[in-house]
């Protein structure tokens, strides 16, 4: 396809939602039959990457709104919800830890503790991505920090083109299942898998019900980068040129003190969330303000607002909206009795696997974590409900399915932003060569992991 790549996406795109409407399908409204041919649509343009995602999104809010498939509120009811403002502070904090120098700071530091081989390089690469987890609530600035130190490692020892590959690789690959340890690991999706559980689900909660089995994930996804990227050669790694990296940025900035503070401040709070029963959107976007404060933060500036993308919010605002108005308009239930047999397994393994099979078939048709989410969580809720199983078990089976696979980069936007030369230099060939034997790990953690610590933990 090529260059022709988008105008086809375009045309497939206007094809579906033009045949989709057109169609009679028996048991769905004509609101529910406008929102799935919009929605296929919208995902086809994702999928073909026509245009930069947020104007896609935005494409399909404005339709939505146009052609009446539900009320405004509705549409845009994610912006009345504490999420947007979670992933605004996100962002604000992100930057801060990075412009502040801290985030650097703890990166050098355990480089010279702890790296002296590819093997090394590899595993540290898990290891700050873990630590940084808990002080940058997003996978993005945290993967493009960790970049920018490892482009140190690589130019101070020499690592060969093709080895400098596989790093960067692994630094956006660590991302995707690293980030789902803790629930500010990912404050966009992690807080959205969250809230579809129906549930109050807090920081700690999140933790024990998902942190042990994803720490098991990116440790199989660790020894699978290892078995299949090996090195051309060992590297020797010149921790000189880091330790003067490290001596040039001095002592602790009193920004860099602050900051520090200011995260460590987050950080109770998220933890206690339910104990002041303030929701992490609140918490993030008070403490994100708080560095603005003269005196007490002096962090961000005005500038800084230049770092939260408009494009990534009009994009969640969409993703959100797929399930909220498939739901109002009948589409989710009308989905969850098309595509799913009328019987639900009684085995919870089977059940499992069954689960992880229908989210991965799903999720390979429409690309995007959120928007999968969006109509297979509800679909699924819907299938399971006669089992009186905890919507939690569904939920977080049919998010650990999606959230841990990808074969093509645009089916996880964490893979996505880093493809490319100027970012992690890796191509699809590298995705792909991972995110295929990568799905088996899914089902691993998901009928293997999953179930029998929810046992374990009384969840099942």
């Amino acid at each position: 396809m090529g260059k022709n790549k988008p105008i086809i996406g375009l045309i497939v795109g206007i094809l579906l939602a033009v045949g989709i409407n057109s169609m009679s399908l028996a048991g769905i409204s004509a609101a529910g039959k406008m929102c799935l041919a919009l929605t296929f649509m919208t995902v086809a343009f994702w999928g073909f990457q026509i245009a930069q995602p947020g104007f896609t999104a935005g494409l399909y809010l404005a339709l939505l709104v146009i052609f009446k498939v539900a009320p405004v509120p509705v549409i845009f009811s994610p912006w009345s919800t504490p999420i947007m403002y979670l992933v605004i502070g996100a962002y604000l904090i992100a930057g801060a830890v990075k412009s502040s120098g801290l985030g650097e700071r703890i990166a050098y530091n355990f480089i010279l503790r702890f790296v002296d081989s590819y093997r090394s390089i590899i595993i540290s690469i898990f290891s700050l991505t873990f630590i940084l987890s808990i002080l940058i609530p997003h996978p993005w600035p945290r993967a493009f920090l960790i970049m920018s130190v490892m482009a140190v490692i690589i130019k101070s020892a020499g690592i060969p083109r093709e080895d400098a590959v596989k790093i960067g690789f692994t630094v956006f690959a660590a991302s995707v299942p690293v980030s789902m340890i803790f629930l500010t690991g990912d404050s966009v999706i992690n807080v959205l898998a969250a809230q579809a559980t129906g549930q109050s689900i807090g920081w700690i909660d999140w933790f024990i019900y998902m942190g042990p089995p994803n720490i098991i994930a990116s440790i199989l996804t660790c020894i699978l980068i290892l078995f299949l990227f090996k090195p051309s050669q060992e590297v020797a790694l010149n921790k000189a040129e880091i330790q003067e990296k490290l001596a040039s940025m001095g002592s602790m900035k009193p920004t860099e003190i602050r900051t520090a503070i200011w995260i460590f401040l987050a950080i109770v709070l998220w933890m206690t969330d339910s104990i002041h029963g303030v929701h992490l959107g609140w918490v993030t976007l008070i403490i994100a303000m708080g560095m603005a404060l003269p005196v007490v933060g002096g962090i961000l500036t005005p500038k800084d607002w230049g770092g939260v993308p408009i494009h990534v919010l009009l994009f969640l605002t969409a993703a959100m909206t797929i399930g909220k108005v498939g739901g109002v308009t009948g589409m989710n239930t009308w989905i969850a009795q098309t595509i799913l047999p009328s019987t639900v397994p009684g085995n919870l393994y089977i059940l499992a696997a069954f689960i992880a099979t229908v989210s991965i078939a799903i999720h390979m048709a429409l690309g995007s974590v959120i928007a999968v989410m969006g109509i297979a969580i509800p679909a699924l809720l819907l299938f399971t409900q006669p089992m009186g199983i905890n919507s939690i078990v569904t939920v977080f089976l049919v998010y650990t399915a999606i959230g841990i696979h990808y074969i093509l980069p645009f089916q996880h936007l964490n893979m996505l932003v880093g493809q490319g030369e100027e970012n992690g230099m890796y191509t699809q060939k590298e995705v792909m060569r991972l995110g295929i034997p990568l799905t088996v790990v899914v089902y691993i953690v998901c009928v293997c992991v999953l179930i029998p610590y929810w046992k374990m933990i009384g969840l099942l």
